[in-house]
Formats: structure tokens, C-alpha cells, sequence
């Protein structure tokens, strides 16, 4: 009926519409369902046929927090929760559990994939090889972290801090090109007996091999080198940060190597 109405109307009329009805839409659609170039198309948090010939597992459904608990509290509810198909947190909540969120499983040889979004001064990491035992309270005394930073947070001036690196250990191989606040970035983390790289928006930003002399020289002269058990594993959890701003995952997917 709506068809046959505007089909009434001379083209001129008919175009100022559309474009009017266009602006209107995108100026109500949320930053956070922004999205960039193909992923346009793909339905997320879903695998293809193909990814499951591969033996690609979903870490995130979409819909819960299957599969995941709050570091060092797994019998409570967590402050995280999803929001459009998306993982996040609510800073605010109340009567929940704040902390880093965790895998309910440990992963040794694997390729991690996963798209993140974070607001413009935004802060935060993904872990890998945590160990969550007694002396471990935090995921970093024993996960190197993949680096999360938004385009205009203060510690981009420092390379060890920078988006895909290993924070606080070594700045990114090579630069990477980064989505503004309302677009997503597309992370790879690959580890292979011990040997780890990072990849973000297609481009290798971290190489490191754990059980090498090479990094126990440079862990030596790290941040970390006091922390015993900081980089000391090949197995363990993942972790994702929750820090000081907000951040949104999305088709997190796993597959043994």
C-alpha cells in the first residue's frame, strides 16, 4: 500500500524522501551497532559451515554468558552481560560481580578470533594462559595481555601500551589501522607450543615464543620481571579485562592447532 502511495508522487519527491527516511535511521541507530565495510553482511556470533568443517567453537553465543564466570568468582552473577548480540558490562551495576571475565575452559594450542569495540578513550585487554589458582588474584601476574586501547586514550603515547601489542612488554610490531569508536577492530591470537602472535585488522603486531631465552631476557627487564609466574605457562585460560571504560565483544570463536 505505502509502495503504491509513494509511486503516486514525481521522482524529485519520492528521492528527498528516501534520503530523509535514510538520515533518520542512522541518526537513531547506537554507536554500538555501527559496523564497517563487509562485516555489513555477516551475521554474527554464528559459524559458517566451512568454519565448522574447520573445527572452529563459538566462545560467545549472542545470547549468554555460556561458558564464561567472573576471575576468581565462579559462583556469582556477573556485572557482564550481553547487549545487542554484543558482550559487555555495566559499570553501575549493583549487587553483581565486577572483575575480569573468564573462560569456564583452559586452552593450550589454539587460534582465537574476535571483533572489539571501544569508545574513543576506552582501556582494555585480553589475557591468554591464565592461571586461576589461589596466589594468582589477578589475570595479569601470569597472562601477557593483548592490548584493547581506544584511538585517544592517553597511553597510545606510550609503545608499550599500544592496541595489539603485549602491554607493558613490547610495542607492536608493525602499525595497525584503526576503526573509530563507533566501528569494530578484528583481533587474531595464535599460540602454537608456546610460540604466540597477535594480529589486529590483518596486520602481525606481536611475535613472542614463551618457553625461548629470548623472553626470559626481555622478561627480565620488564614490568613483570618480579612477577614469577608472568608468562611462566603455555596453557590456561582466557581472559577478558574489565578496566575503567567500556568495551563490546563479538564473534569470539576458538580452534585447537
Amino acid at each position: 500500500m505505502i509502495a503504491k502511495l509513494i509511486s503516486k508522487f514525481r521522482p524529485g519527491f519520492v528521492a528527498t524522501l528516501t534520503a530523509l527516511l535514510t538520515v533518520s535511521f542512522n541518526a537513531h541507530s547506537t554507536p554500538d551497532k555501527a559496523v564497517s565495510g563487509s562485516l555489513l553482511a555477516a551475521p554474527h556470533n554464528q559459524l559458517s559451515q566451512k568454519e565448522k568443517q574447520q573445527g572452529w567453537q563459538l566462545l560467545f553465543d549472542g545470547e549468554s554468558l555460556s561458558g564464561w564466570h567472573v576471575f576468581q568468582y565462579p559462583d556469582t552473577v556477573p556485572a557482564w552481560t550481553v547487549k545487542e548480540d554484543m558482550l559487555t558490562f555495566n559499570p553501575a551495576a549493583r549487587g553483581l560481580q565486577h572483575g575480569d571475565l573468564a573462560t569456564d575452559k583452559v586452552f593450550e594450542n589454539f587460534e582465537l578470533k574476535f571483533e572489539w569495540q571501544s569508545p574513543e578513550n576506552g582501556n582494555s585487554g585480553v589475557f591468554i594462559n591464565v592461571q586461576e589458582t589461589p596466589e594468582s588474584v589477578t589475570p595479569w601476574q601470569t597472562g601477557p595481555e593483548y592490548q584493547l586501547l581506544g584511538v585517544a586514550h592517553g597511553d597510545n603515547a606510550d609503545p608499550v601500551k599500544r592496541s595489539g601489542g603485549i602491554f607493558g612488554f613490547a610495542s607492536p610490531l608493525t602499525a595497525s589501522d584503526f576503526l573509530a569508536s563507533s566501528g569494530w577492530n578484528q583481533s587474531v591470537i595464535k599460540q602454537q607450543d608456546g610460540k604466540v602472535e597477535f594480529y589486529l585488522n590483518g596486520k602481525l603486531t606481536a611475535r613472542a615464543d614463551l618457553t625461548s631465552d629470548q623472553w626470559q631476557s626481555q622478561l627480565a627487564r620488564s614490568r613483570f620481571k618480579d612477577q614469577a609466574g608472568f608468562g611462566a605457562y603455555t596453557k590456561g585460560h582466557i581472559v577478558l579485562q574489565q578496566w575503567t571504560s567500556l568495551i563490546y565483544f563479538r564473534n569470539i570463536k576458538i580452534k585447537s592447532l
